[in-house]
C-alpha cells in the first residue's frame, strides 16, 4: 500500500515534472501552425497516455482539446462568413486568440495553475 503511494507522489510524466509536462502540453498545439495537424495529434497522445495517473493532467487535457475542437468549429465559420461578411476579421482575431490563449495556457500551466480557455466550447467536462 505504501509503494503505490509513494509511486503516485512520484509520477513524472515522461520524465518532467507535472507543470512542466502540463506546460508542454500547451505549447505543443504551436507544432500545428508550423506542421498541419501536429499541433492536435501530439496533445492529444500526451493527455491520452498520463490522464488516468493525475487528475491535473487529465483536465489541462480536456481543457486543449475543448479548445482545440472550438478552434476547428469557429475557423470553418470564419471561412464561411469570409464569403458573405467581414469573415477575414473574424479568421484573423480567432488565430490571434489562439496563440495568445495557447502561451497563456502554457503560463498558468507551468505555475500549477489549470486554465480554461476563453471562448472554449465545453465537449468535454
Amino acid at each position: 500500500m505504501e509503494e503505490e503511494i509513494t509511486t503516485a507522489n512520484n509520477f513524472k510524466p515522461w520524465g518532467m515534472e507535472i507543470n512542466q509536462f502540463s506546460m508542454l502540453m500547451h505549447l505543443s498545439q504551436f507544432a500545428g501552425y508550423l506542421i498541419p495537424m501536429a499541433g492536435l495529434i501530439l496533445p492529444i497522445v500526451m493527455w491520452v497516455t498520463n490522464k488516468d495517473k493525475s487528475p491535473v493532467i487529465d483536465q489541462h487535457g480536456k481543457n486543449i482539446l475543448n479548445w482545440m475542437i472550438s478552434l476547428v468549429i469557429y475557423v470553418i465559420v470564419s471561412f464561411i462568413l469570409m464569403f458573405v461578411l467581414i469573415g477575414i476579421v473574424t479568421l484573423i482575431g480567432v488565430l490571434i486568440c489562439s496563440i495568445v490563449f495557447t502561451i497563456m495556457g502554457a503560463v498558468k500551466a507551468n505555475n500549477g495553475e489549470i486554465y480554461k480557455y476563453p471562448m472554449s466550447i465545453t465537449f468535454l467536462k
